[in-house]
């Protein structure tokens, strides 16, 4: 008998036609002022995950300045947001010739109708095309194992309880070293390192660099803390453009005082270029 017909394998997804730039598109209301119904899809729990939320900041920022990327970008985040319709306001700042600055707020409404300010961000955007190629650095990419040596979420426990369907729409691979927390032995290193992409295969650009700096598990898994683990501020810095192929994403914790805890994360192209920076501040619910 002839051998059964292999499944056709679907198209890769590009950038600007993929499931992550239909859920950050923003329907203008007026100058400066967006429309958006957030997506179920990139929650963690019942809340929206927090670099989901800056990708779409970020994106209506890019509207609203005459600059299209984002250099430096620092979010606060005040409430939780939840799946469902959003508003998002800008406000230009300043703009000059080679760098834009703005601000922008993401409100939502309570049960009696009320607008609740969910996040507030302020950013400085650029033409990354324009920067110079010189490069000094001590920076060295992470090393961790080759991706077919690295497990992704459907090798293990889901992180926390009911927040899967974030993980249905990236590509997580991460670093057995740093999975001790799934077998109950965290290492203590507050380290997390994993290859990084989007599910439907859409190549990064800087908007979804904004998401990969907090996509992967918190590292105060490793340092043997379970539960959900809010970003309170959140600062990214793009580099330059990431070329096509997966991402490197390595994140470190250092201090957890006070039950708060600071998280350093890089991430590298697939030339080898550090193409993200971010730190972010955030509240552990200790036991």
């Amino acid at each position: 008998m002839p051998e059964a017909a292999s499944a056709p394998t679907a198209p890769k997804a590009t950038i600007g036609d993929s499931e992550f730039d239909r859920d950050t598109a923003l329907t203008p209301r007026e100058p400066g002022v967006y429309d958006i119904d957030l997506s179920a899809g990139w929650t963690i729990i019942s809340a929206v995950n927090g670099g989901y939320l800056l990708a779409v900041l970020g994106r209506a920022l890019a509207d609203a300045l005459p600059h299209s990327d984002p250099f430096t970008i620092s979010a606060h985040y005040l409430t939780a947001s939840q799946p469902g319709p959003a508003v998002v306001r800008t406000d230009v700042v300043r703009t000059g010739r080679t760098l834009s600055t703005g601000q922008a707020s993401l409100f939502q409404y309570d049960e009696q109708g009320r607008e609740v300010e969910r996040i507030r961000v302020l950013a400085s955007y650029g033409d990354l095309d324009a920067l110079p190629d010189d490069v000094r650095t001590t920076a060295k990419p992470p090393a961790f194992p080759p991706m077919e040596h690295c497990f992704g979420p459907e090798g293990g426990p889901a992180p926390v309880s009911g927040s899967s369907a974030i993980a249905d729409r990236l590509m997580l691979k991460l670093d057995p070293s740093t999975l001790g927390w799934a077998l109950g032995r965290p290492s203590g290193k507050g380290e997390m390192r994993a290859w990084f992409g989007l599910a439907d295969g859409r190549d990064a650009d800087p908007l979804s660099l904004l998401l990969a700096v907090d996509a992967l598990p918190p590292t105060a898994f490793e340092i043997g803390i379970s539960g959900w683990v809010p970003t309170v501020e959140l600062t990214v810095h793009i580099r330059c453009r990431p070329a096509p192929g997966p991402l490197r994403v390595s994140i470190t914790t250092r201090n957890l005082a006070g039950g708060f805890l600071e998280e350093d994360a890089e991430v590298w192209d697939s030339a080898d270029r550090l193409v993200a920076q971010s730190r972010q501040l955030a509240r552990v619910r200790l036991g």
